[in-house]
């Protein structure tokens, strides 16, 4: 939708300029007429080219939402906040898009309706929750908890990273030590071998063998690299491969549980704070299986939102599903019998924060030995491997 530049006189005089997004200058005539300004001037503002946009993180959003919740909280009118939030906005990504907000609240659009004009940065449950809380009168109240929300999931994110990145790191060492062996160390080595003029040991011809492969075949490995993480990412778009990949990384020995205990922690948090903040059981199940991020997860909720509808309780197709541990079907049940559902699943959110951060401590120290004799174990069989053909030389002597 093109954006049009305009100016204005106010009924006291007061000249007025702005920026706005319509389909024609006829409808930006037509909505400065309903805020009462005479439109003196309007063009079609020049398409800027912009080949990087900046990202918009996760924090800049949270911070948004508080401070609009601060705002709304205080009497101030929605399209004043906007106004105020999207002026003092310093990435320029985020400013057009609180902008557009703006502009789209100004010709009648709810709240909740502008949002979710723009998915990547405010997602189904963000917008579902502020619909909610539109209709209740209770957005300031909705919006805190949202931001609440935000934070804890992100952190929970943070933990998950930090769990990776260690091995990954760790990975990538022996993997670059070993090029360098292979590449630059070993051939050097070959070259005094074949003065010996003897047959080489079978670890150290093992090793000479590789070295050959890796310098004569270095754009094959590069290559089959990247078609396997092409090829990996392609299965994941697919919903036979993404059901495959996913039910794996459930059954993993180490990282299963704690991707099951991630997964229980989410969907705790995301279905208490959509029920906590007037979203209907059913909307609920139904956003909270969109976000879950794994497909086995997913249908399982699916199941017990379809189970619902024909008018069983919750905990009983949780227990079915045989994903969500036998403590969390047990306070979902007693929250249903109680009528305090969100502050059960709260509580079971809160547990399973820990939970993880346990996980990822114990995951993080078990792997820290194991990776350690692996690289080293690469790296002492590579020499041990170079030196035996020295050693045999001086035994000989």
């Amino acid at each position: 939708m093109p954006v049009f530049v305009w100016e204005g006189k106010l009924a006291n005089g007061t000249i007025k300029k702005g920026e706005m997004e319509a389909d024609s200058k006829a409808s930006v005539q037509l909505l400065l007429k309903r805020q009462k300004i005479l439109p003196t001037k309007i063009k079609a503002k020049p398409k800027q080219i912009v080949l990087f946009e900046q990202k918009i993180k996760t924090k800049e959003i949270v911070i948004f939402t508080r401070q609009f919740a601060t705002m709304i909280n205080a009497g101030l009118p929605l399209v004043q906040c906007l106004d105020i939030l999207s002026s003092q906005q310093a990435n320029p990504t985020f400013k057009k898009v609180l902008t557009q907000i703006k502009t789209d609240v100004e010709s009648g659009s709810t709240f909740a309706d502008a949002l979710g004009k723009h998915p990547k940065v405010f997602d189904s449950l963000y917008v579902n929750l502020v619909a909610a809380g539109e209709i209740g009168g209770v957005l300031d109240t909705v919006l805190i908890r949202l931001a609440v929300y935000m934070e804890k999931a992100e952190a929970l994110k943070a933990k998950v990273k930090s769990a990776m990145t260690y091995p990954i790191i760790v990975l990538c060492v022996a993997f670059g030590v070993v090029a360098v062996l292979m590449i630059f160390v070993i051939p050097t080595f070959k070259d005094m071998f074949e003065q010996f003029g003897s047959a080489l040991p079978g670890p150290t011809q093992l090793v000479v063998d590789m070295s050959h492969f890796f310098r004569s075949y270095w754009w094959a490995m590069f290559g089959a690299i990247i078609a396997l993480i092409v090829a990996f990412k392609w299965a994941g778009k697919q919903e036979k491969g993404r059901y495959y990949i996913d039910n794996t990384l459930l059954k993993l020995p180490i990282f299963g549980p704690l991707i099951k205990k991630v997964a229980v922690a989410k969907f705790t948090r995301t279905l208490g704070t959509m029920i906590s903040s007037g979203v209907p059981i059913m909307d609920g199940l139904e956003i909270t299986s969109r976000t879950a991020g794994n497909v086995i997860i997913e249908k399982a909720i699916k199941a017990v939102r379809s189970a619902i509808s024909e008018g069983q309780s919750m905990a009983e197709p949780l227990a079915q599903a045989g994903i969500f541990p036998g403590m969390v079907v047990q306070m979902i049940s007693v929250g249903e019998a109680t009528g305090a559902m969100d502050q059960m699943l709260s509580k079971i959110a809160d547990f399973y924060d820990e939970e993880v951060d346990a996980a990822v401590d114990a995951l993080t120290s078990s792997l820290e030995p194991m990776l350690m004799v692996f690289l080293g174990g690469i790296i002492g069989f590579v020499v041990v491997a170079m030196y035996l053909p020295i050693f045999r030389m001086a035994g000989s002597v």
